[in-house]
């Protein structure tokens, strides 16, 4: 496909989101994908135990409502969370019919399996390795549908005129061209920022880049200041141990042998939601009653069957990364940077505010995982939301006439890829990237305060001021990946400013955002949306309502 072309719906990312928008689009229209990476190495990928949905006749997507907003701290959107539980069983169908690999029960059922912060369990899973398996199934459709994908290629900024997105303007990482890809609908899918912080689950592709060009192009960023840090990854490597291994029966020790989260979750114990362990293990750690600054996953009463059935991954990933054989010894966890809720502002089919550009996935914030996410949920979002912004994107599509672009875009991100690509200042990308990710992880971390987050602002203000000395040693124009380096570079310290500018914003403790000096959740003051714009002088703050239609607030106990 020529990059001349004007598009019907033009997706950015080929994760599961953007992979299940463009799959949702009709055969008669030009449709095509753009990533970074092969699709196959998208981050989806990496996602481990399972995807929610109501499935068993003795639930109720009205319960699986009821857990989300629960788990959202309240901070969810009632009516988003409403449409991803009740379509949620019939996108599972689909997929099982498409032919996902769902592991089964005695009985030939989808099996399902028990998650943090559900009242029942309704997490379908592939062994410990469901995106993977549903990344392969997506692309497989892709393939089956004929859709183009403009592999390796990296979008540098949306096109935006008279009001509408009309494409993107992208890199082809292999010739070094940079190009204008026209469409009528543009859906960025491009996943979450991770790599924001020093150490994450996430993989280097995680830099946020989608969310950073809405930002520029005048689209809010809502409720950046909520990153959810999972109970178990891997001592001092942040290699995910999913949550699948507590859901299965997995116990959480500390140095004295005590299952502490019986002190922090009575009921729920380590199946509280993730901002709730989390926040435990972090209070064991620091008052001493850590193991060398971790805790404890025992699951060895689980027995070799079904570790070896149901997480063979993870004894692979422990046996080879910390020298544990889980089947013999507990494996040393902490929690660390997963997921972020926050993302580009979205209504329930994907529109953004800026007429024809739509935002899907990690990347998006139509606001179902509130202010903590329920594992099991994201990849259930990519699903069910994916689907309707591809059907969304696609109806607008069809009922307008393609808008002729300048090229005044075109021009100004080919001088600027020059000048970066050619810079020769004392700066190195990985130094800068390296003192970001410290800045993140010690000043917006886990337990927050305004004195530590202003200083951590004013380092981020002086570390932006060193990219006027970047300088790049790779000045040619064919697979440059330093030059992709510091495009990511740039999207990152955007990101890392507004996340900071949000978490001081908001004065109050809800969900995975806590701050030591406001320990209490103050819905009177505080049960509201944050919204980040790109303003002259930095991030401007504003705020929305949350949506609630079925459940009030109520004290949140595990």
């Amino acid at each position: 496909m020529s990059s001349s072309d004007t598009l019907d719906v033009l997706i950015v990312g080929a994760g599961l989101a953007g992979m299940r928008a463009a799959v949702a689009t009709p055969a008669y229209l030009k449709v095509a994908i753009l990533s970074k990476v092969h699709p196959v190495r998208s981050h989806s990928v990496a996602a481990e135990g399972g995807i929610n949905a109501a499935i068993h006749p003795e639930d109720s997507w009205e319960s699986h409502l009821y857990d989300t907003v629960k788990g959202s701290d309240w901070l969810g959107d009632q009516d988003a969370i409403e449409i991803l539980c009740q379509e949620a069983p019939r996108d599972i169908r689909v997929l099982d019919e498409m032919g996902a690999l769902f592991s089964r029960d005695a009985e030939g059922k989808i099996a399902q399996r028990n998650f943090g912060g559900l009242g029942f369990p309704r997490t379908c899973y592939v062994a410990d390795r469901t995106g993977h398996a549903l990344v392969h199934l997506l692309y497989e459709q892709l393939i089956k549908r004929g859709i183009y994908v403009y592999e390796e290629w990296y979008a540098t900024s949306l096109i935006v005129e008279s009001g509408r997105c009309c494409g993107v303007v992208a890199l082809h990482i292999d010739t070094g061209a940079v190009e204008m890809i026209r469409a009528k609908t543009v859906i960025i899918a491009t996943g979450g920022l991770g790599s924001v912080f020093r150490i994450s689950t996430n993989g280097l592709i995680n830099t946020g880049d989608g969310m950073a060009m809405a930002y520029a192009a005048g689209a809010p960023l809502q409720d950046m200041e909520f990153i959810q840090f999972h109970p178990t990854t891997l001592k001092e490597t942040g290699i995910l141990i999913t949550e699948g291994a507590r859901g299965e029966g997995g116990y959480l020790y500390n140095v004295r042998g005590e299952r502490f989260m019986q002190t922090y979750a009575p009921k729920a114990m380590e199946l509280a939601s993730r901002d709730v362990v989390s926040r435990a293990e972090h209070q064991e750690i620091i008052e001493g009653r850590g193991i060398d600054g971790c805790v404890m996953l025992d699951l060895r009463h689980l027995g070799h069957a079904k570790i070896t059935e149901r997480l063979p991954q993870i004894r692979e990933l422990s046996i080879t990364y910390a020298g544990v054989d889980p089947i013999e010894a507990p494996i040393p966890v902490t929690p660390g940077v997963h997921y972020s809720m926050g993302g580009i502002q979205t209504r329930t089919h994907g529109e953004t505010p800026i007429p024809g550009l739509y935002a899907v996935g990690e990347c998006a914030c139509v606001s179902v995982h509130g202010a903590n996410r329920l594992g099991g949920n994201a990849l259930m979002e990519t699903i069910v939301y994916g689907r309707r912004t591809g059907e969304a994107a696609a109806r607008y599509a069809a009922q307008i006439e393609a808008t002729p672009c300048t090229e005044a875009a075109l021009t100004q991100e080919r001088e600027r890829i020059t000048v970066l690509r050619t810079c020769r200042g004392p700066e190195r990308i990985g130094d800068i990237r390296a003192a970001m990710g410290t800045i993140m992880s010690e000043h917006f971390g886990m337990v927050r305060s305004h004195d530590r987050m202003e200083e951590g602002r004013r380092k981020l203000l002086s570390l932006r001021s060193q990219l006027n000395d970047l300088g790049l040693q790779d000045h040619g124009r064919r697979f440059n990946t330093e030059l992709i380096d510091a495009l990511q570079l740039f999207s990152m310290m955007t990101l890392a400013e507004v996340i900071a500018a949000c978490s001081i914003y908001r004065q109050e403790s809800r969900g995975a955002h806590t701050r030591s000096d406001f320990p209490k959740r103050d819905d009177h003051l505080w049960l509201k949306h944050t919204l980040a714009f790109k303003g002259d002088k930095g991030t401007a703050l504003d705020s929305r309502p949350v949506v609630i239609t079925r459940i009030p607030p109520a004290e949140r106990t595990y």
